[in-house]
C-alpha cells in the first residue's frame, strides 16, 4: 500500500461559523493504482487531498483529526522541512487551472527545470535536456523550441500537458490530479486523459484524480470514492459502481449521464434541492433532504461506510429499498 487516509477531518475556522470540510474520511492507494474522488463543487474533494500534503490554507483551514501514512510514514507528524522534500519529489500535484497554476512571466523551461535542480539535483544542462525529454514525453510539439515560451502562448490543452510535465519531472510515486479537466472542451480532456492512462501504464505511477465528470473517471479509474459533504458515501472499483451503484446520491449522478449504450430512450433526471450547510450540517445523513429513500432513521442517525460486496462499501441504512418518498 502506498498512501492510507485515515479518519481525516479538515475545518475551516471562519467568521461565519466552523465549515466542516471534511468528515473523517478513509481510504487508500496501492502502487501504480488510479483512485477516482467524485462529487459536486463543495463535497470535499480539494480540501481533502489539499489536506494530504498539509497543503489547507492556514488560516482559515486547520487539520483537526485523523492519519495520513505514506509509505509507512505519517505525513502530519512531519516537519515543514521534511515535508517539502515530499512535495514535488514524491508526491506531485496537477492543478485545474494551468493558467493560474504557471507562473505568467516565466518561462515554461525554467519552470519544470526548477523542480529538477531543487529536487533532483541536476545541473542547468541536465535539466534543460530533461525538460525537453519530458515536453516530448507529453506530446509537446518541438519541445526544444517552446523551452523560452511563456504560458499565454501556449492553448489550454497545452499548457495542461506542460503541468502534468511538471508533476513527472521528478518520477513522483504518486501524481493528485485535481479537476484537470475542467477547463478543457471534450477533444481535449479525451486526449489528457488517454496521455494520463498511457504515462500511468508506463511509469506504474499511482494517481488520485478528482472530478465530477463521471463520464471522465469511467475511462481512467480502477476504483471510486464518492464523497458528499464532506463525507465518502460510497467506494467501490469502477465496473462494480457503474453497474451496481448502490448509494442514493451515486444513482442520482450516474442518472444525470447520457447513455450511449442504453436501448432505451430515458430522461435525464437531476438531484432535487441543494447540499447542506456545511456550518450547520443537519442531524443524521447530511443526504436527507433530497433523498428519496429516507426514513425516520436516516434524520436521526448518520449511517457508517460499510461492505455490501466485494470491496464495496455505502454509508446508507437503506440501498436496498426502493424509494419511500419524493424528495
Amino acid at each position: 500500500m502506498l498512501l492510507e487516509v485515515r479518519d481525516l477531518q479538515t475545518k475551516f475556522f471562519t467568521v461565519d461559523g466552523v465549515v466542516n470540510a471534511v468528515n473523517g474520511i478513509s481510504y487508500s492507494v496501492d502502487r501504480g493504482e488510479c483512485l477516482a474522488i467524485v462529487g459536486e463543487s463543495g463535497s470535499g474533494k480539494t480540501v481533502g487531498v489539499l489536506s494530504i500534503l498539509q497543503l489547507v490554507p492556514s488560516p482559515p483551514g486547520r487539520i483537526v483529526g485523523g492519519q495520513i501514512t505514506f509509505k509507512g510514514t505519517d505525513l502530519l507528524s512531519m516537519s515543514p522541512k521534511a515535508l517539502r522534500g515530499i512535495r514535488g519529489n514524491e508526491i506531485a500535484f496537477v492543478f485545474q487551472d494551468p493558467m493560474t497554476s504557471l507562473n505568467p512571466v516565466m518561462r515554461i523551461g525554467a519552470q519544470i527545470a526548477e523542480s529538477l535542480t531543487a529536487h533532483g539535483g541536476m545541473t542547468r544542462r541536465q535539466a534543460r535536456t530533461r525538460t525537453v525529454e519530458l515536453l516530448s514525453l507529453v506530446g509537446i510539439p518541438n519541445p526544444a523550441s517552446r523551452l523560452n515560451d511563456y504560458p499565454h502562448q501556449f492553448s489550454g490543452g497545452m499548457r495542461q500537458r506542460v503541468m502534468i510535465a511538471m508533476a513527472l519531472s521528478c518520477s513522483p510515486e504518486l501524481i493528485i490530479a485535481d479537476e484537470p479537466t475542467t477547463a478543457l472542451d471534450v477533444t481535449i480532456q479525451a486526449q489528457i486523459v488517454e496521455l494520463v492512462k498511457q504515462l500511468q501504464a508506463e511509469m506504474g505511477t499511482a494517481i488520485i484524480w478528482i472530478s465530477h465528470d463521471l463520464g471522465v473517471v469511467a475511462r481512467l479509474a480502477d476504483r471510486v470514492a464518492v464523497m458528499y459533504a464532506g463525507y465518502i458515501v460510497e467506494q467501490a472499483p469502477v465496473d462494480e459502481l457503474y453497474a451496481r451503484p448502490a448509494h442514493p446520491y451515486t444513482r442520482g449522478l450516474l442518472n444525470s449521464l447520457p447513455r450511449l449504450d442504453s436501448k432505451v430512450k430515458t430522461k435525464l433526471e437531476a438531484i432535487k434541492g441543494l447540499p447542506p450547510n456545511l456550518t450547520a450540517p443537519p442531524p443524521g445523513c447530511p443526504f436527507v433532504p433530497r433523498c428519496a429513500y429516507a426514513t425516520d432513521r436516516c434524520r436521526i442517525h448518520n449511517p457508517p461506510l460499510a461492505e455490501v460486496g466485494a470491496k464495496h462499501a455505502v454509508a446508507c441504512w437503506n440501498h436496498l429499498l426502493k424509494p419511500q418518498v419524493t424528495p
